[in-house]
């Protein structure tokens, strides 16, 4: 699993034709943004790869809610952690639905709530103390108690038999772990975890916190549930900035690491799914469809893989987006925006291959095959 840019190999057997092909036919599927909706809702948990503003009320240094960051978004920061539309904004247009309203905003009351809601906060981790320098956030654990607070809401909004096939046909985004290394594991002067556990071990750890929690998903009734993993986190700016690899190419021994995680949940959709009658849990091949964008991103429209649109020091990624800050102008053509996150551009292709793709993108099903299961 060592990902290295432009010149790294392909990951999974892949070969270079095949991804073109691939990129072709992901980029040319139409958007679902009119008609019926696939879904009643879409309910999302996670970190500021997902977040729509949570941390905006929170006192938290990991913050959004300033320029450049939604320039693409007629010049409106949000407190989304990119230049644009992130991930699930992108799904949520696939499955016919609006953008899921962040949790803390207090304007999100009503029939606001009635197609989902978004709790996922910047710094957020499986483990409660990850990115705990950053401040307040909301972590996994809160956030099902968020979560659990907006589903009794709900509750008192439809009859009993309307409300438990609502939660049934309704799907749930978590999106976890990259901040469970990035800011904890991989932070040694602040963290102890790495001195505690093997890279291996610290996985473990995290997949036994996180199963527990997706059980108690299945336990409040919801039934679809999509899981991406994380990407080779060693090919972002901010890893790349550290100088522990060579130049122009990837962290490799960030990207090892991540393996037993990945692994280990794509395993656990599995065993989920064998023992909760009448759920789909769905793993997101997040690392591949990266390291497929990073092994060819002219196929995929992309000139820049190594540096942040926006930041500052090396690969622009020592420091992340300032205030007013002028990012690059040619945004579409990076895969990375900040020092952590993607561009819209490159959110776009990860929500089309979670919605369309085979099962090397998204196993056992698709998001598209997910939301015709009954």
């Amino acid at each position: 699993m060592n990902t290295n840019g432009q010149k790294m190999k392909v990951p999974f057997g892949g070969y270079v034709l095949i991804l073109a092909v691939m990129a072709s036919v992901i980029l040319q599927q139409p958007e679902l943004v009119t008609g019926q909706a696939r879904v009643p809702a879409m309910f999302v948990l996670g970190d500021s790869l997902v977040d729509s503003g949570n941390n905006n009320f929170l006192q938290s240094v990991a913050r959004a809610n300033y320029l450049p960051y939604g320039i693409d978004l007629n010049f409106r920061p949000t407190g989304r952690f990119s230049n644009g539309l992130t991930f699930v904004d992108l799904l949520a247009q696939l499955l016919g639905l609006p953008s899921p309203p962040a949790f803390a905003d207090p304007t999100t009351t009503g029939n606001r709530i009635l197609q989902g809601v978004n709790h996922a906060s910047a710094a957020a981790g499986i483990l409660d103390e990850s990115g705990y320098h950053y401040g307040a956030r909301f972590t996994l654990s809160q956030q099902m108690v968020n979560l659990e607070t907006t589903l009794s809401q709900l509750r008192t909004m439809m009859s009993p038999q309307n409300f438990t096939d609502y939660l049934a046909r309704s799907l749930v985004v978590l999106v976890f772990g990259s901040n469970d290394y990035i800011n904890n594991y991989l932070l040694p002067n602040l963290y102890s975890s790495s001195f505690r556990y093997r890279p291996a071990d610290f996985a473990n750890l995290l997949l036994s916190q996180y199963a527990r929690q997706l059980l108690t998903l299945y336990s409040l009734g919801l039934r679809k549930i999509f899981i991406p993993g994380v990407a080779p986190l060693g090919c972002i700016p901010n890893q790349r900035a550290t100088g522990a690899g060579p130049p122009g190419r990837c962290v490799d021994s960030v990207n090892q690491i991540l393996g037993t995680f990945n692994e280990g949940l794509k395993s656990l959709v599995d065993q989920l799914n064998q023992r909760s009658p009448g759920a789909i849990f769905v793993y997101g091949n997040t690392y591949s469809a990266i390291g497929d964008i990073l092994n060819n991103p002219a196929a995929y429209g992309f000139s820049v893989v190594d540096r942040a649109c926006c930041g500052i020091g090396r690969n622009q990624g020592q420091i992340t987006c300032l205030p007013m800050q002028n990012p690059c102008p040619n945004r579409s053509q990076y895969v990375f925006w900040d020092a952590f996150h993607p561009t819209q551009t490159a959110n776009s292709i990860l929500a089309r291959r979670a919605f369309y793709g085979p099962p090397s993108d998204a196993y056992p099903v698709n998001v598209q095959q997910m939301t015709l299961l009954r």
